[in-house]
């Protein structure tokens, strides 16, 4: 497998995480995005979204978006497995990641920030306060789904980390990025450093990966 990443994409921190839970041997190609070179004619001939992540499979093909990525893994290599076994916890644990990977994330990401400045016209203060407003909305919601569920242990869903943790902790890890306060989510900063003790979260920060920045 090839895993084309960035240490500076959040979604290719979710795929990093799995990889490593499930210890799938893989070959990491590292995009420079602040080069550009995820909107190169190399990398769209890729992905043509000119996103990170991607996974080029055995047989050659290639996966985009995160969470379908994780899917694959899953079903390829269903232990430790990243979904509960019943249809209703499968269900929850996937609702939580998609606050996240499918609400929160996207409202972020490089490009949507720049077109809020080009376009809209939005000064840095302005942009900082519209990422203010999708991050604390999504853990807000996530925060309350997690404190007021039974099925909630040490991670998002009964004992062992799944699809769920992998989207919280990278939520929290946007939060830490755009220096926003989470002091005010106990349960969800709870089980991030529940993930932190595992060499799979801890081994895949953004800020261990080549070329990030010392600090």
């Amino acid at each position: 497998m090839i895993f084309y990443s960035n240490w500076r994409s959040l979604a290719a921190y979710r795929v990093r995480v799995a990889l490593a839970m499930k210890q799938i041997p893989h070959e990491v190609v590292t995009i420079d995005m602040l080069g550009g070179e995820h909107q190169g004619a190399a990398f769209t001939a890729v992905n043509p979204q000119g996103v990170i992540p991607a996974l080029r499979t055995s047989d050659g093909q290639v996966l985009v978006q995160s969470l379908a990525i994780l899917e694959y893994l899953e079903e390829i290599r269903p232990t430790p497995a990243l979904l509960p076994p019943d249809p209703a916890g499968r269900a929850r644990v996937r609702g939580l990641a998609l606050i996240h990977a499918a609400d929160s994330h996207p409202l972020l990401v490089p490009r949507v920030r720049a077109h809020l400045q080009k376009d809209a016209g939005l000064d840095d203060a302005a942009v900082q306060r519209w990422v203010d407003r999708a991050l604390h909305s999504g853990l807000d919601a996530i925060e309350k789904l997690l404190a007021h569920s039974p099925e909630t242990g040490q991670f998002c869903h009964g004992d062992q980390p799944t699809m769920a943790d992998i989207t919280l902790t990278s939520h929290l890890l946007a939060m830490g990025f755009f220096r926003c306060d989470a002091s005010a989510y106990p349960t969800a900063n709870r089980i991030a450093q529940n993930c932190e003790r595992l060499e799979a979260f801890s081994n895949s920060h953004p800020l261990k990966q080549p070329g990030a920045p010392a600090q």
